[in-house]
């Protein structure tokens, strides 16, 4: 098949899942076209079979605020016509199922039908597509596309329950790919991180509110008062100079290494022995399921899709959301017998691999062939 790809270029969760989704299908012969404003982050050197449109965000006098959405309908029309693609698979709502519709149309009046395929990938449902400015087209939108997905059960049934949507959403879980994230032998990077030998616990996010990263410095406090022990904060956003502030506050900044945004998150995965997930909201969690995939168990909470990621007593714990002290008692526990933390290890590792990317793909090809067959002109 032929298949264009919208998303993000960035390092949240929806960009990196819909770059590795294409990164993975090309691998089994498929023709990836990605389209978007930059590369995505994870596309970083030459793929067969994979192809990048860049989007022309060039200002005009005239507008205050960019027209990337119609720069980007504009793109989508040019690259299925002259790329001869046979769909389109778009991921996260806003705004990129609307100008999927918007490119269908055009191509519609010569004669041309793309299929769409949106996936929900979280705060365009359970965030963002709330908002009164967005929800009407949200909703229109999802009901216009040819396929709809979601990357978990528990989104799936936000969905239904925030919006009217009357067709049938297939649940394709995030997935991981084994080639890249599995725990490597990285004493070395430890010994340099943790000199004595203390245990590593990491965090993972792009610092927004949702994420709770002032919890995550609250449970390594809490650990911290009990044994000596290192915290490394990965990522960047709106809440960093928050949690630094905090970590002045509580006089642990000699023990927390903030790391910013990186690449090779896996080599970091590698030398950790907790992660820690405080979310107030999570659709999936790409993240932990990435730690998981590097023996690191996990602490979290028990907020949507975490759920069906992180099993409670055998990969890890779950809590209320903002209970510190529950998350901390948790991870005291594993850190103070190895023998359980080395077990939890073997769960993670073993969980994990139930969401191998080579058990997703074939599944989002039998789901392309489903609507292609199934496509009527809307």
């Amino acid at each position: 098949m032929k298949i264009g790809i919208v998303c993000y270029p960035t390092y949240g969760g929806s960009g990196v899942i819909a770059t590795e989704l294409g990164i993975g299908l090309a691998k089994r012969g498929h023709e990836i076209h990605f389209i978007t404003y930059k590369r995505p982050a994870r596309l970083s050197h030459f793929q067969a079979n994979v192809f990048y449109h860049e989007v022309d965000t060039s200002s005009y006098p005239l507008f205050e605020y960019t027209t990337y959405d119609s720069a980007l309908a504009s793109k989508l029309v040019d690259v299925v016509k002259y790329e001869n693609l046979d769909l389109l698979h778009v991921h996260y709502a806003i705004p990129h199922a609307m100008v999927s519709y918007i490119a269908k149309k055009v191509l519609l009046t010569e004669g041309r039908y793309v299929p769409t395929i949106t996936t929900l990938h979280g705060t365009d449902i359970t965030l963002v597509g709330q908002h009164r400015a967005f929800r009407p087209v949200v909703e229109f939108s999802m009901n216009k596309s040819d396929g709809l997905t979601a990357v978990s059960k528990s989104l799936r049934d936000q969905t239904y329950e925030y919006f009217n949507v009357n067709k049938e959403i297939e649940v394709v879980y995030n997935f991981i790919d084994f080639e890249r994230f599995k725990k490597h032998d990285k004493d070395h990077f430890k010994k340099a991180i943790a000199p004595l030998g203390e245990p590593i616990l990491t965090h993972v996010s792009n610092f927004r509110k949702v994420k709770r990263v002032d919890d995550v410095i609250r449970v390594f406090h809490e650990v911290r008062k009990e044994m000596p022990s290192k915290l490394l904060l990965i990522g960047d956003g709106p809440e960093r100079r928050n949690a630094e502030s905090l970590c002045r506050k509580l006089e642990l900044c000699h023990d927390i290494r903030f790391l910013g945004k990186q690449d090779a998150i896996e080599e970091l995965l590698a030398v950790s022995d907790l992660f820690i997930m405080p979310s107030a909201k999570e659709s999936f969690g790409l993240a932990a399921l990435e730690a998981m995939a590097c023996e690191v168990p996990i602490i979290s909470t028990n907020a949507g899709g975490l759920l069906e990621v992180n099993t409670h007593g055998q990969t890890g714990f779950l809590s209320e959301v903002g209970d510190v002290e529950d998350m901390a008692r948790n991870a005291l526990n594993l850190l103070r017998n190895p023998d359980l933390l080395s077990r939890f290890r073997e769960n993670a590792l073993q969980r994990a691999q139930e969401f191998d990317i080579s058990n997703i793909l074939p599944k989002y090809e039998a789901y392309y062939e489903s609507v292609l067959r199934a496509a009527v002109y809307t």
